[in-house]
């Protein structure tokens, strides 16, 4: 795989890791909240071994990407329009992991982008028929308190708690998470995915925090774009053992999306979900592109 900076319009640069032979089409990565490129190495390299085209990126101000104050979840669709340009791709499909989920679906607003995949996906903030913090874990009930009373009050919060994600080991990510993940995800963990869980996190705040700052930010205002519009294919993936984003986000995304098929996997959680349902969201993900 090869990692480089893209260099945007307005002069800041994203971190873009590639993999596979360069072709017009392409599957986009869109990792969680925090992540970085990396979340995504053993997907990458499946789209590689299966004949395909892919790249990640850190969203701005994760990893090596500058950062951009204030920016929306529709911004970052303007963002990866730019990586798209430089990189000659025609034609994609946007796959997004928890936080990455409403990013994926800002895709759709693309001419490039076919069809977009959310695995446990966050919904909207302050919606009427959705209790977005009921069923998640403490963790999430303070950080988000803190993101709701604005950017003095998360940035206390992220220096308080992002150094200890900062320098998390795989030994150490179970007890990391707290009550934010259940026995689906411990158990994915253990079977293997906890160094790179936690590598992925190390090199999200490798420079700063303001990554996951601004990413929480972003979730509890105006995502800058209606999924109510979005005409295109839109696979939503769940579990109901999720504690970071419970099951009814995707129940109300598929509410909410007309063109949302909603696959729910009873007894997977936040990370195990994606971990044992890979291969059959990468199959659907080619599928669209092909």
């Amino acid at each position: 795989m090869d990692t480089k900076l893209v260099t945007l319009s307005d002069g800041r640069k994203l971190e873009v890791q590639l993999a596979g032979k360069p072709q017009s089409s392409a599957i986009v990565f869109h990792h969680g909240t925090p992540g970085a490129t990396n979340t995504w190495t053993s997907w990458m390299h499946e789209v590689e071994s299966l004949g395909g085209f892919a790249f990640s990126y850190s969203r701005p101000g994760y990893g090596q990407s500058d950062r951009h104050v204030g920016r929306t979840v529709a911004d970052n669709a303007k963002d990866i329009a730019e990586i798209l340009e430089v990189l000659g791709i025609t034609k994609t499909v946007s796959i997004g992991w928890s936080g990455g989920g409403p990013h994926a679906l800002a895709d759709t607003t693309l001419p490039q982008n076919v069809a977009a995949i959310s695995i446990a996906g966050v919904g909207a903030y302050g919606a009427n028929d959705l209790d977005f913090l009921a069923g998640m874990g403490e963790e999430n009930h303070i950080e988000f308190g803190a993101a709701v009373q604005g950017p003095e009050a998360i940035e206390q919060w992220m220096q308080q708690n992002s150094p200890e994600i900062a320098a998390v080991t795989g030994d150490q990510i179970i007890d990391a998470f707290g009550g934010l993940i259940g026995d689906a995800d411990k158990q994915a963990l253990l079977d293997g995915s906890a160094e790179e869980t936690a590598a992925s996190y190390r090199k999200s705040l490798e420079v700063s925090y303001y990554g996951w700052m601004d990413d929480d930010l972003a979730f509890v205002q105006p995502w800058g774009f209606e999924i109510t519009k979005i005409d295109k294919p839109v696979e939503l993936w769940q579990g109901n053992d999720d504690f970071m984003v419970p099951h009814a986000h995707g129940y109300w995304l598929e509410s909410q999306i007309p063109t949302a098929k909603l696959n729910f996997v009873a007894g997977e959680g936040h990370i195990s979900l994606g971990q044992n349902q890979r291969a059959a969201i990468l199959e659907n993900a080619l599928g669209h592109l092909n």
